[in-house]
């Protein structure tokens, strides 16, 4: 998945060495962790990719400000293909034909622990940042009811991705997200509205993959969309 098709990047003096020196002082131009997130992006590294987004959160909340509908895009590719890879490769491990291999286990083991590291980084962004940060901006009466219920669709999404692999719990975190996010996208976007349609999908695959109820899978999130 792509967030968008390559496009001219901002241009810009500043070496990799001084942008990384700029991060860890915590005053990296916000044009140029962009442009890199956009090229890690174009060169498929995802992780880079990630790292990026994870400052630029930083220095757009730091700044008072929200991720642009363009920004927020970009984190979800980012994590989305970092995470994707491995869940492909997990299930392609739990194959029938590698149970019962001591050698292919711990490797499934190994892949599994990179998904949960990865599915937790984001889950730290969303909730200790970017969702407390909407909700502030929500209660100084600003309408930001479409990020905060893009965010919630996120944690959800990777609470669901956890409960693939690890019996913990994460199964009703995702349906709580879902669930939350659903009630704001009811309340505040229109029934088309695209944020609100892919909840709703994804809802209802949590409820039938995950949860295990497949007749509330179809009824209950698009009962008020289709």
């Amino acid at each position: 998945q792509k967030s968008t098709r390559f496009t001219q990047p901002h241009r810009s003096t500043m070496s990799l060495e001084g942008l990384e020196a700029k991060i860890k002082s915590g005053k990296a131009p916000l044009d140029d962790l962009l442009t890199m997130a956009k090229a890690s992006e174009n060169a498929e590294r995802y992780s880079d990719m990630c790292s990026f987004m994870r400052d630029l959160v930083d220095a757009k909340v730091k700044a008072g400000e929200d991720l642009t509908v363009e920004e927020r895009n970009l984190l979800s590719v980012a994590y989305k293909n970092a995470v994707g890879a491995r869940r492909a490769s997990w299930r392609t491990l739990s194959l029938d034909e590698y149970k019962r291999n001591v050698l292919i286990d711990e490797y499934k083991e190994k892949v599994s622990g990179e998904m949960k590291s990865i599915c937790s980084e984001v889950l730290d962004v969303l909730e200790k940042t970017l969702v407390p940060n909407v909700e502030k901006m929500i209660e100084k009466s600003e309408n930001k009811f479409e990020a905060l219920v893009f965010y919630l669709k996120m944690a959800g999404d990777y609470y669901r991705y956890l409960s693939e692999i690890v019996p913990e719990g994460y199964e009703k975190k995702a349906e709580e997200k879902y669930k939350k996010g659903t009630e704001l996208a009811e309340r505040h976007l229109i029934a088309t509205h695209p944020i609100r349609l892919g909840l709703a999908l994804n809802f209802s695959v949590c409820y039938y993959e995950i949860l295990k109820n497949p007749k509330v899978s179809i009824t209950k999130p698009l009962n008020r969309i289709v």
